[in-house]
């Protein structure tokens, strides 16, 4: 008889290992709470059109990397693979929107239908915080803070590097639009199939594009930055100065961008080179309803 394997790309968290996982979570929940984010859980399952509405249906997660479930009653389930879609339909299903602002903590498995490696699961245990109705620039600190606030309390700070950019409003993306739409259709022809069907239908994806090649040609693409407004600017700016004044340290990578729909203005990662490339610690959300 064939020995019993746990599912590719999924593993037991056996005493020790969780002890460290319960310690981490519950540093997180503590650090978040102090912070006025409140616990929350959504279900491990959603329809799968929460999230093509809200990750868009030609992001990678969407498109390639859902786990799908047919159920008995012909609807289209999927397990979650992130946790922001599901915290905001929760908060439009429940009838929350006219109690904004709303701060939320949650700590779960989500699951991607990848290539395993390390540092990479199908499932994966994610921490992260959600802050809703909230357009200040401080409500982005806020949570930068928050995050680096974890890491100092897990004594990973010197580590890790901080790196942030913005996307812009959405005047300053669509103006970027089109300028990346023209340099790239000259390079049509050497993108991948990927990456030329995103071109008519979401371009600003390919600049989260995994192919090398692609990579390639972006390196003389124009920057986004190029196209910011003065309104974008001036956050970008208050965001940098909140940062500095609380003695947070930070890298600005122009190149730093995520391929999700409700993304806009600073986008974040905390990076490592402790696993041979970068991970995302957490991600930050600040979206206004």
């Amino acid at each position: 008889m064939a020995s019993l394997q746990p599912v590719r790309g999924m593993h037991d968290l056996l005493p020790l290992e969780f002890r460290k996982h319960s310690f981490i979570i519950e540093t997180a929940k503590h650090l978040a709470a102090s912070y006025g984010f409140a616990e929350m859980a959504t279900p491990l399952m959603e329809f799968k059109e929460v999230f093509k509405r809200t990750l868009g249906d030609v992001s990678d997660i969407v498109s390639k990397e859902m786990y799908e479930i047919a159920d008995r009653g012909g609807d289209d389930i999927v397990l979650r693979p992130e946790g922001t879609a599901g915290v905001a339909r929760a908060i439009i299903s429940e009838g929350l929107t006219q109690s904004m602002p709303l701060k939320f903590f949650y700590a779960g498995p989500m699951f991607r239908y990848e290539r395993p490696q390390k540092g990479r699961l199908r499932q994966l245990h994610q921490i992260g915080v959600e802050l809703f109705g909230v357009s200040d620039p401080l409500g982005d600190v806020e949570v930068i803070s928050l995050a680096f606030d974890t890491l100092k309390a897990l004594d990973l700070t010197h580590r890790v590097t901080l790196e942030i950019n913005t996307l812009g409003d959405e005047e300053s993306r669509k103006h970027y639009r089109n300028q990346l739409v023209t340099y790239l259709k000259d390079h049509h022809h050497k993108l991948s199939p990927d990456s030329q069907l995103r071109l008519d239908r979401n371009p600003l994806r390919i600049l989260d594009t995994k192919d090398e090649g692609d990579k390639k040609i972006l390196e003389g693409a124009p920057l986004l930055s190029e196209s910011l407004n003065s309104v974008s600017k001036e956050v970008f700016a208050n965001i940098q100065d909140g940062l500095s004044a609380l003695k947070i340290p930070f890298k600005v990578n122009p190149h730093l961008v995520r391929g999700l729909d409700y993304y806009c203005h600073i986008a974040f990662e905390v990076t490592t080179t402790d696993l041979g490339s970068h991970i995302l610690f957490v991600v930050l959300t600040i979206i206004v309803i």
